[in-house]
C-alpha cells in the first residue's frame, strides 16, 4: 500500500504515507487554494441561493496560465484564437459557471487539507483512508494539482514527461517534476482504486 491508493472494502480507498508526503501533500493542496483565491464573501442577499445561483462572476479568463488551465475557455480550440462569437459564448458561459468551478475546486483541496490534518502520524507515517465521496474530491485536488504544476513546468503534451524524467538533479525544476509524477502516480493508483 506505501506510496499508492487501494480499495477499502465496502468502497473508499486507503494509502500509506509518510511524515514528509503528508507534508508535501497538504502544502501543495494549501499552494493550489492560494492560487484558485478566497471564497465569497457573500453579504445577506447573497446567502440566500438563488441570489447566488445569479450572481455573475468575471466574464474574462485568468491571465495566470496556471489558472487559465484550471478554468479554460468553454468555446474554441484551446492555443488558438477565439473568433469574435467565440470569444462572446465563452464569456457569456464564464460568466455564469466560473464562480460555481472555483467554489468546487476549493472545496475539493480543502477536502485534502482537512484529511491530511485528520491523520495522527505514528511511526513516521499513517494510513490515509477515504470514503468513496471523499475519493471523488481527491481526484478533482490531486487532477488540479497536476494541472497546475503541469503548466508551470510548461508539460503541453504526454510526451513532454519524457524531457522531464531527463532532467539533472540540480536543475531547479526538478522538485516540482518529481511532485508531478508522484501525484500522477497517486492519481492514477486512486483511479483504479474507485473502478477496480
Amino acid at each position: 500500500m506505501a506510496g499508492h491508493f487501494e480499495p477499502l472494502p465496502g468502497g473508499g480507498a486507503a494509502v500509506a504515507l509518510d511524515e514528509v508526503e503528508i507534508s508535501i501533500l497538504r502544502s501543495l493542496a494549501v499552494q493550489l487554494l492560494e492560487l484558485i483565491g478566497p471564497g465569497e464573501n457573500l453579504g445577506p442577499d447573497e446567502a440566500d441561493p438563488l441570489a447566488r445561483l445569479f450572481a455573475e462572476g468575471p466574464s474574462e479568463p485568468p491571465s495566470d496560465p496556471a489558472l487559465a488551465r484550471l478554468f479554460p475557455d468553454a468555446y474554441g480550440d484551446p492555443g488558438t484564437e477565439q473568433d469574435r462569437r467565440e470569444r462572446a459564448y465563452a464569456s457569456e458561459f464564464r460568466r455564469y459557471t466560473e464562480n460555481d468551478l472555483r467554489a468546487r475546486k476549493r472545496e475539493d483541496a480543502l477536502g485534502v487539507v482537512g484529511a491530511l490534518d485528520g491523520l495522527a502520524p505514528a511511526g513516521g507515517g499513517a494510513v490515509l483512508r477515504l470514503a468513496p465521496e471523499e475519493c471523488r474530491r481527491w481526484l478533482g485536488a490531486l487532477n488540479d494539482l497536476r494541472l497546475a504544476i503541469g503548466t508551470r513546468l510548461e508539460v503541453r503534451e504526454d510526451d513532454d514527461t519524457e524531457e522531464l524524467f531527463a532532467l539533472p538533479d540540480e536543475d531547479p525544476r526538478k522538485p516540482m517534476v518529481m511532485a508531478y509524477l508522484w501525484l500522477g502516480g497517486l492519481q492514477e493508483t486512486l483511479i483504479e482504486a474507485m473502478t477496480g
